[in-house]
């Protein structure tokens, strides 16, 4: 893989339905727009989160265009990771998304305590028919066990993520685990997918710390789901989801 690839679709931003973020919906996809990406998903927090939106935010997504300008806005969450793999959001809401994100946030419920813990619930929520991508699985506060995700990820199709923010400003020493995970899908095949993570328009569409680690590990670029605006929907539909390509469809 070459630092100069860059992903048509930023699978990760945050709007200020977050409760944390600063940027409008449609801020963010003009600022998609204006770095020539194709797509950008909003993954807002799930209502677990303190000052995360009600789901009835959620549900009303459909007011929100297919299209800003020439961004293909895909509707989604941030689902928060509870006990046994639950979600904070209910299958009849996680149905009506086109993409969502699942990982593990403080004061949100989950009780787990140990690396045996949040290994056994993210193996459990990666069997989510609905989950697409592990937002942040390198957070260094919720350690897991590398080898079982990964083999996890290759047998459901279950994207692992490799935050960009993660190099940078959250989740501190979050890196050496994300080479870890990143090193083991290459090494394995697993899908992954690179965010930004973005709390802020001008922050969608950073991928280089995030390119230089897959780089560096050896991933394929078809390994990257989010690689094509084409390549993204086609892995958002792999479960029968329907995610239109373009407004005709």
């Amino acid at each position: 893989m070459s630092v100069s690839f860059q992903p048509q679709v930023d699978t990760h931003v945050h709007s200020i339905a977050s409760g944390h973020a600063y940027s409008t919906i449609e801020e963010i996809a003009r600022a998609a727009q204006a770095k020539g990406l194709r797509g950008v998903a909003i993954t807002d927090h799930g209502p677990g989160l303190p000052g995360g939106p009600h789901f009835y935010h959620f549900m009303a997504l459909r007011f929100v265009p297919r299209f800003i300008g020439t961004v293909r806005v895909l509707r989604g969450v941030e689902a928060n990771i509870l006990n046994d793999g639950h979600l904070d959001l209910e299958d009849h809401v996680l149905e009506r998304l086109d993409i969502v994100l699942a990982g593990f946030h403080e004061d949100c419920a989950y009780d787990g305590t140990s690396c045996a813990d949040h290994t056994r619930t993210l193996l459990r929520a990666m069997e989510h028919p609905h989950v697409d991508i592990i937002s942040h699985p390198g957070n260094p506060q919720f350690p897991i066990d590398y080898a079982a995700v990964v083999e996890q990820a290759v047998r459901t199709g279950t994207a692992l993520e490799i935050n960009s923010s993660s190099f940078t400003i959250s989740r501190r020493n979050s890196a050496p685990n994300c080479l870890e995970i990143a090193r083991l899908a290459a090494r394995l095949g697993a899908p992954v997918a690179i965010g930004s993570d973005a709390h802020i328009s001008m922050g969608v569409g950073k991928f280089r710390e995030a390119l230089r680690a897959l780089e560096q590990c050896g991933v394929a670029v078809e390994q990257v789901v989010n690689r094509t605006l084409e390549s993204t929907v086609a892995f958002l539909q792999r479960n029968g989801r329907v995610v239109p390509l373009t407004e005709e469809d």
